[in-house]
């Protein structure tokens, strides 16, 4: 029972919180709890907000804390565990995120549309990424639906195709892309650009370690031939099938 439990609040928190946040993302905040607050206040409690996500994804995607996690909860559930802890503090943050009026880049004209456009194609591409993945399980769910029906989860070879043939990291790099290419610059919106940038390019170097000690030789090789976020170089020929 409480696998199927666990499964259900998973999918539909992880989707949920996703969706919201693409909303947030692409059309700024929604402002579903104005508290009112000061300038310095509301930028004070959106870092917290930020934060607060930062230390939750950090935290439990570490292989110590994960470890201790064990004792008590199986490893199968932890995946699961982890997207609902995300999901929740996603929707908190989007939720309770504080909008400031003060506008420090406004971009009007063709220029918005140029940059509404180049949304659009980092989202289009972001899917395309998602796709040549092959195994896309942002909600944990593999593991239990491994453990219902008695088998062990595959481990998946390393697949280079479609953007991750361009970056190792084309979902991060293109969510940088879609951050920075929001029209008006309000100054929470700064600093959420300025927060998410600097955290996403820290996890990714931290996250390249893990990769390398789980993967080898064969992920070495890979980090020599495709660079990490950004595309500066001809792109990898494909491996283990696809484009």
């Amino acid at each position: 029972m409480i696998p199927y439990f666990v499964l259900t609040l998973s999918a539909l928190l992880g989707g949920l919180s996703l969706l919201v946040f693409g909303l947030f993302l692409v059309l700024g905040p929604l402002e579903i709890v104005p508290l009112g607050l000061s300038l310095k206040a509301a930028l004070v409690w959106d870092a917290g907000l930020c934060l607060a996500f930062f230390a939750q994804h950090s935290a439990m995607i570490r292989r110590r804390f994960r470890d201790r996690l064990g004792r008590w909860l199986p490893a199968h559930l932890q995946p699961a565990l982890y997207s609902i802890a995300s999901g929740t503090l996603l929707l908190l943050l989007v939720a309770l995120w504080q909008r400031t009026p003060l506008v420090l880049l406004s971009v009007e004209g063709a220029p918005r549309w140029a940059l509404r456009a180049l949304v659009v194609a980092a989202a289009v591409v972001f899917l395309w990424a998602i796709r040549s993945l092959g195994s896309f399980d942002t909600f944990g769910l593999a593991p239990i639906r491994a453990h219902l029906r008695g088998t062990t989860p595959r481990n998946l070879p390393l697949a280079i195709r479609g953007p991750y043939r361009w970056v190792r990291h084309p979902l991060y790099g293109l969510f940088i892309v879609m951050a920075w290419t929001f029209p008006e610059v309000t100054a929470d919106r700064l600093l959420f650009n300025v927060l998410f940038t600097a955290w996403i390019v820290l996890g990714t170097v931290l996250e390249e370690r893990d990769l390398v000690r789980e993967l080898g030789d064969s992920y070495r090789t890979y980090q020599t031939q495709v660079p990490m976020l950004v595309p500066w170089r001809w792109p990898s020929p494909p491996r283990n099938g696809g484009m």
